[in-house]
């Protein structure tokens, strides 16, 4: 017995070893600030002053401002208009670049390209782009005689600037996952399809959706999880404005931790971000079960 325990205890510590280099970075760089802002949430603090302890007073303050109810509204309001942009824009891609053509590495290789580029360079390039006055699409519009709006100058289409920007950076990413799925179906399923009379569209949506829905799955969820933690392009491209028009959660956590000083509430308020995402998870998680398809 205890030869058996030495070994127990032998492999234990070889797997420790092997942990180490992940896992004392991840207790310290992720673990502890994660506890650190969870105590934080329950005191006030401005950074400099020592903290006072106010329990939960952080929290019941946020669920009745109208400021982070706003915050709220905007990241939904970037979701659901960046999701449905970046699942289809990718999903075409990858369809289109699933079959036999020329070039077609390289194409895949420049539609990903963005994926790899710099939140800060993508958003001062489309800030670029959508310029209000003389950018590339207003000129475009102008030129076909279509209205130019003001995009991330306005507070009607600042967010949807921002979308814009966020699903073209993301397809590529979306476009890889679902070519991995699509290089997954068998191939002798279309060809008892196209063999029993079945169209183009009968294929994609007998074969294909149902077969790629973990791929789907995967993607809504990863897309649901980075949307509601949207914030370098906001923070490049407008700001959270004009007047608060496009401001997020996360530009909540950031303007209330560093421009006012407010570090509780901001650490409360990231929780609470934190409490919805596990939500979502936990739903997403649940409902897959009714419509993923596994092969």
């Amino acid at each position: 017995m205890a030869a058996i325990r030495r070994r127990k205890w032998r492999n234990r510590a070889a797997v420790a070893f092997f942990l180490a280099p992940s896992a004392i970075p991840l207790l310290l760089f992720t673990a502890g600030p994660m506890l650190s802002s969870l105590w934080i949430s329950l005191h006030s603090w401005d950074l400099i002053s020592p903290m006072r302890w106010v329990g939960l007073a952080n929290y019941t303050h946020l669920l009745g401002d109208g400021d982070t109810r706003a915050a709220f509204w905007h990241t939904v309001y970037f979701i659901a208009g960046y999701l449905p942009l970046v699942y289809v824009g990718g999903l075409a891609l990858a369809l289109a670049l699933n079959r036999r053509m020329r070039g077609r590495s390289i194409l895949r290789s420049i539609y990903f390209l963005p994926v790899v580029t710099s939140w800060v360079m993508v958003s001062l390039t489309w800030k670029w782009i959508l310029s209000p006055d003389g950018g590339l699409l207003n000129r475009a519009l102008a030129a076909v005689g279509l209205p130019t709006p003001d995009w991330w100058a306005s507070p009607t289409w600042a967010l949807p600037s921002v979308i814009l920007a966020s699903a073209w950076k993301d397809l590529g990413f979306v476009m890889v996952i679902m070519l991995a799925g699509l290089q997954a179906i068998p191939q002798e399923l279309y060809e008892a399809a196209t063999i029993d009379g079945a169209g183009a569209w009968q294929r994609f949506w007998r074969i294909t959706r149902p077969l790629l829905s973990p791929s789907t799955y995967f993607v809504v969820l990863i897309s649901l999880i980075n949307g509601f933690q949207v914030f370098d392009q906001v923070f490049v491209m407008t700001g959270g404005g004009p007047a608060g028009s496009s401001r997020p959660v996360v530009e909540e956590v950031y303007d209330l931790s560093f421009r006012y000083g407010q570090v509780g509430t901001g650490s409360a308020l990231s929780w609470l971000l934190f409490a919805v995402i596990m939500v979502v998870t936990v739903v997403m998680t649940r409902i897959q079960r009714r419509w993923v398809t596994h092969a």
